[in-house]
């Protein structure tokens, strides 16, 4: 061991072992000339310390007492600039040494205890890095009020604290007297608007219960704000505590709709009607309903959440969605969209030179059957189009049957659902407008209007349920394109409700040996949305029953829907996904792992866990033989766990850079979805360039991914370099029907809804995450995986499963009565300001308009006026307004 740099040996050593902790900018030659470049004051003050330090060392108590006073007095009331250490201390350093050794020696008394406090400060800048004496003295020393010596000793306190805590934790020693002083500091930081410093420190030593003792009106949400937003860099189980102590805060403080958005990000019902229970006043349960509806889950209120059997009535159709409908034609009235557009005004052919139109007519039903999606993406909920919905001419009688007939076999089903897309949301003429087809005696047709019925139904729900009894006795017909129409339909309408008849009613289709394989297919994945992340056991082993008895027919393209069925049972529930996984390892070695990734990808979507990440990537970087086919969802699922937060995003985009490079052609045919699950409806220019340079690969699966990732990135923003990119590949691909069939398809996305919606998953501030419309993208991207067999081969209507995740990206502010009423409200891009002084700004380069509004990606709102206040912290889709009392206006 080298001697102790602190001994008494002189003051040289001493020296050279501070400048470690003190900030290097300390000149090293004024060691040297030290006494020939002070000023007279600081000469004088030189003289002084070591006058005080001698006598602290004088036999005679009083004079010691002065002493110890008067070098109290100077460290306290010194300041120092940002780059050097306070002049008393950088005096006091050669005789730290002297005054430990001396302190060693002095018998115990009130002034032992006295230089014991003024060691602990010392030993802030002089100590050997590890030794922690500041923190010893402190602990051997006066109990003064801990701040008087300053924020940065206070703050190397918690630091050394944290260090000595995890040492006797190792030791089993106990910690009492640490946890009394980091009561102190705790205190201290609270008081001075440094809430993350004490909760760091309280994380440190596994005791945040005790923040609730010091919590108060000032300071209680940016405590909220730092505890959920650190949540994210947790290991588990540590952000579930931490999200538990941030809810019971915002409880305390009647923050509730903060409250809500917690309850509903742990996915626990209970703090979900505890929230409810808590408040009693009706217009904030009616925001509370609001946000439940956006977030797509199935709530039923009972007597102890609302009452009134009137007021509970009017509460449950919020949550149920039923003005949804209502609220987004009134943000399009207000843009002045609601024109109806046709796929031609989308291709914008004009914009091209000649021979991508002439190359038009190549292959009429491949085309029709894309303007039949460009359509219903584009009116998707406008209620009406150029196509579907056109009044009848004169008494030609079925009107929109001209277009219908344009598409060839499975088209007309796309076709007759796509008039379920046009009337989204809107139930009642929806189903009055599909009663038409159910009347066709085309099979097909008759497949469309059941798929339509889910499709209007998507995200509404309906205390009569319409769409079930519509389309239960359609489930056993015998035709299986009707079957899937009528399963699929439901899997749309019911996605997330987990409703028992349709659990009992599916199930059995499973077990059925007659059934198609396509059928089975698609009775995993509704089963699997209607009871998404609901970890349902009974459906759990239906699947993975159906999947060990089709052993035959592993090969087929629609098998890899059943193990997607399965993982979305699990979708975001992290461990509870294992006993499924390990039954999962006993089935066919064809599938065996592709439902292992399958699983895992499902089970840890939306948690940013690293480790599944790095496992994940472990798994593409093996170079295998032909015919191994799970690298496919492992790169999707890289994107599904890191899309969690933004610094997720940027690293997952590297990786998958690489995996570009380096992978098989397998892992490159998933690479572009991937990108597009990342960067759903928020078109990255990085992204944009990267898809853009692939979508032109030589490998043709490579392309058709790239194309339709274009779309998903694009998706509802009208991105107009996206949209040129697209047009400029439809007359690059001109002769390439089935490539020219997924640049349509990408247009389409591109202007979904007028560029009125959004296909991100994420709400709330990028917060909450909503299982159904998730679930709808996978879906989706799994499909894609295999374009040739799915997508261009006869099951195209999977494209539907993006209805799930359609929602307007606007800004609605209602009044009392829930009618909307025009305020000025600032849109910039959000700013993080967590742990930030002061009261930062929370956007940037806003402008301010008049609600309604459309919010674009990573964008965030805030009012303008003080006439009102908003009853949501969070201002996106639907937010009521109240009149503030306390508003004057100025005249």
């Amino acid at each position: 061991m080298a001697p102790d740099p602190n001994s008494a040996s002189g003051s040289g050593t001493t020296r050279d072992e501070a400048s470690v902790k003190v900030p290097a900018k300390d000149p090293k030659k004024k060691d040297e000339k030290k006494d020939e470049d002070l000023s007279e004051e600081d000469l004088a003050l030189k003289q002084q310390l070591e006058l005080y330090v001698e006598r602290v060392q004088d036999t005679d108590p009083g004079l010691q007492k002065v002493a110890l006073e008067s070098m109290r007095q100077e460290i306290r009331t010194s300041t120092s600039s940002m780059t050097s250490v306070p002049k008393p201390l950088k005096f006091l350093r050669p005789h730290y040494a002297t005054l430990k050794a001396y302190y060693d020696t002095m018998a115990d008394s009130d002034l032992k205890k006295f230089l014991a406090d003024i060691l602990s400060v010392l030993a802030m800048t002089m100590s050997a890095e590890g030794e922690r004496e500041s923190l010893k003295y402190r602990l051997l020393g006066s109990e003064g009020e801990i701040g008087s010596w300053g924020h940065e000793y206070v703050r190397n306190l918690a630091g050394e604290i944290a260090q000595e805590y995890t040492k006797r934790q190792g030791e089993e020693a106990s910690v009492d007297d640490l946890i009394e002083l980091v009561q102190q500091i705790v205190a201290f930081h609270m008081k001075h608007n440094a809430e993350y410093e004490a909760v760091d420190l309280l994380m440190e030593v596994e005791d945040l219960d005790m923040l609730g003792d010091h919590v108060d009106r000032t300071n209680y949400k940016r405590t909220g704000l730092y505890l959920t937003s650190s949540a994210r860099y947790l290991p588990g189980p540590d952000d579930m505590l931490v999200l538990d102590i941030a809810y019971t805060i915002y409880l305390k403080f009647e923050e509730y709709p903060s409250a809500l958005q917690i309850a509903l990000f742990l996915d626990n019902m209970q703090y979900v009607k505890k929230v409810f229970t808590s408040c009693d006043d009706l217009l904030r349960k009616k925001q509370f309903c609001y946000i439940l509806a956006r977030h797509g889950i199935t709530f039923e209120l009972d007597e102890e959440m609302a009452a009134d059997d009137d007021d509970r009535e009017i509460l449950q159709e919020i949550i149920n969605n039923t003005k949804l409908s209502e609220g987004y034609l009134t943000l399009a009235r207000d843009i002045e969209v609601m024109e109806p557009k046709s796929p031609e005004d989308i291709y914008k052919a004009h914009l091209l030179d000649g021979r991508a139109s002439a190359g038009a007519s190549v292959d009429s039903a491949r085309q029709n059957l894309a303007a039949t999606f460009v359509n219903a993406f584009v009116n998707a909920g406008f209620g009406q189009d150029k196509l579907m919905t056109v009044p009848s001419e004169a008494s030609s009688g079925g009107s929109s049957g001209n277009w219908l007939f344009k598409n060839k076999e499975h088209g007309k089903a796309s076709a007759a659902a796509s008039l379920g897309m046009i009337l989204l949301w809107d139930v009642d003429s929806g189903l009055a407008q599909l009663d038409k087809y159910f009347h066709s005696n085309d099979n097909h047709v008759i497949a469309g209007a059941l798929l339509g019925v889910g499709i209007v139904n998507c995200g509404i729900k309906n205390d009569c349920d319409p769409a079930l009894a519509l389309l239960a006795e359609y489930i056993d017909k015998e035709d299986s394109s009707v079957r899937i129409g009528a399963i699929m339909g439901l899997g749309l309408a019911y996605a997330g409700a987990q409703n028992e008849q349709i659990c009992s009613k599916l199930i059995p289709i499973l077990g059925d040996s007659k059934a198609s394989l396509d059928v089975i297919a698609f009775t995993a994945i509704s089963l699997g949305l209607v009871y998404v992340g609901s970890c349902n056991g009974d459906i759990a082993e239906a699947i993975i029953c159906a999947l060990m008895e089709r052993e035959s027919e592993l090969g087929e393209p629609l098998t890899r829907l059943l193990p997607l069925g399965l993982g979305l049972l699990y979708l975001g529930k992290q461990e509870s996904v294992e006993a499924t996984a390990e039954v999962s390892k006993t089935l066919n070695v064809q599938i065996r792992k592709y439902c292992d990734m399958t699983l895992l990808s499902c089970a840890y979507a939306g948690t940013g866990n690293v480790l599944k990440v790095q496992h994940l990537l472990g798994q593409c970087a093996q170079h295998l033989e032909k015919g191994e086919s799970h690298q496919g969802p492992a790169v999707l699922g890289i994107a599904m766990v890191a899309m969690a937060e933004e610094l997720g995003i940027e690293m997952a985009i590297r990786s998958l850079e690489h995996l570009l490079q380096y992978g098989e052609q397998n892992i490159r045919r998933a690479v572009p979805l991937a990108l597009g699950l990342l960067c759903i409806s928020n078109p990255k220019v990085n992204v944009m360039d990267t898809l853009s340079r692939l979508s032109h690969d030589t490998d043709t699966e490579v392309a058709m991914a790239a194309v339709i990732s274009l779309g998903l990135i694009g998706a509802g923003t009208n991105n107009a370099r996206i949209a040129g990119m697209l047009r400029n590949l439809s007359s690059y691909y001109y002769k390439e029907a089935s490539l020219l069939f997924c640049v349509r398809i990408a247009q389409g996305l591109v202007h979904m809804g007028k560029g009125l919606m959004t296909l991100g998953p994420y709400h709330s501030e990028r917060f909450l995450l909503s299982p159904t419309a998730l679930a709808g993208i996978i879906t989706l991207l799994h499909a894609c995986l295999d374009m040739k067999a799915i997508i261009l081969g006869k099951y195209h209507y999977v494209l539907y499963f993006v209805v799930l995740a359609m929602q307007p990206r606007m800004l609605l502010t209602v009044d009392e009565n829930l009618k909307p009423l025009s305020v000025p409200v600032r849109v910039g891009q959000a700013v993080d300001v967590v742990g930030q002084a002061g009261r930062p700004k929370t956007i940037t380069g806003f402008q301010t308009h008049s609600t309604p509004v459309l919010l674009a990606a990573g964008d965030r709102a805030e009012l303008a006026t003080e006439k009102y206040i908003p009853l949501s912290s969070i201002l996106e889709g639907f937010v009521i307004l109240k009149e503030n009392p306390d508003y004057r206006e100025d005249n």
